[in-house]
């Protein structure tokens, strides 16, 4: 039984991988296989230089590889910075409980360490991005399977108890000044719940599912498994948890004006996304993580 949500219930190794791939798509035989790293729900292998797949590790991951597969050929018309194209559809066997997924490869590295300043200078492409993919038709969303808002991101009310709950274990890591000021901002939240408005959304928009070039500049969004029909505010925490407090005017007067509301729950999740990342990042001792996620908490609060 998993202790953590991020615990995988499957071991996915390079060797199954190798087994996979040679016996469903024997055209990737002689292409090298690199683990590149896993989140809460699957592992990702490059391979070769040209494709990358990724693997459920958890049983939950499988219905949303299913209807990324679905939606993210539809999507093409709409996405204004590249994003990882579904081209190979792989079945469930004996070797491998579940169906896997290979995909474009898509350039880039995660934006880890950047400066405010090479940050700003993704505003509007982020913006631009967030405003075409939310214009994406509904009934198009829902005809292919699309869930309505599956993580209940817009109870407020239940969030707040939820990062109140992480406090006394991110604390220690944080530093006491840092853990004062987040536990501050979390006691001036009053809203309960957001009230409806429905997009289609990424879902998981953070930093570990951004991609960006060797200037810092946003290159690419990857892990489309969250992808739901929900709250915009849900996305629009990137303007909080990315960009620094100077370059989220221009972000927004790209993307449109969004009510008070959206602003309290897209800050709310940028800043709750990061204390996710911190949980895991301490658990698996991953240092790089754990000061990215705690400088996103930082920028989210500024």
């Amino acid at each position: 039984m998993c202790a953590n949500p991020w615990d995988p219930e499957w071991d996915v190794s390079s060797g199954l991988v190798r087994r996979l791939l040679d016996r469903q798509f024997p055209e990737l035989s002689a292409e090298t296989v690199e683990r590149l790293g896993h989140g809460w729900d699957n592992i990702v292998y490059r391979i070769g230089s040209d494709y990358v797949f990724r693997f459920p590790r958890r049983r939950a991951a499988v219905p949303l590889l299913q209807t990324e597969a679905r939606i993210l050929p539809k999507l093409s018309d709409y996405i204004t910075v590249p994003y990882s194209k579904p081209l190979y559809f792989g079945k469930e066997s004996t070797d491998y409980p579940a169906p896997f997924l290979g995909y474009t490869h898509v350039p880039g590295v995660l934006p880890t360490g950047l400066s405010d300043a090479q940050r700003a200078r993704s505003a509007q492409i982020l913006a631009q991005f967030l405003k075409s993919l939310h214009a994406f038709p509904l009934d198009t969303a829902e005809a292919e399977g699309v869930p309505h808002d599956q993580r209940n991101l817009s109870d407020i009310a239940g969030r707040k108890e939820r990062m109140l709950g992480f406090l006394p274990k991110l604390s220690p890591h944080l530093g006491s000044e840092t853990a004062g000021a987040l536990e501050s901002y979390i006691h001036t939240i009053t809203l309960g719940r957001a009230s409806t408005q429905k997009a289609l959304i990424h879902g998981d928009l953070h930093y570990k599912n951004m991609l960006v070039d060797n200037t810092g500049i946003i290159s690419g969004i990857i892990d489309w498994g969250d992808v739901n029909v929900g709250h915009p505010a849900c996305d629009l925490s990137v303007a909080y948890s990315f960009l620094p407090p100077s370059s989220r005017p221009a972000f927004f007067e790209t993307y449109g004006e969004v009510d008070d509301e959206t602003h309290v729950l897209a800050r709310m999740l940028a800043v709750f996304m990061p204390m996710l990342i911190l949980l895991q990042s301490i658990d698996d001792r991953d240092e790089r993580n754990k000061l990215e996620a705690t400088r996103t908490i930082l920028r989210a609060l500024a």
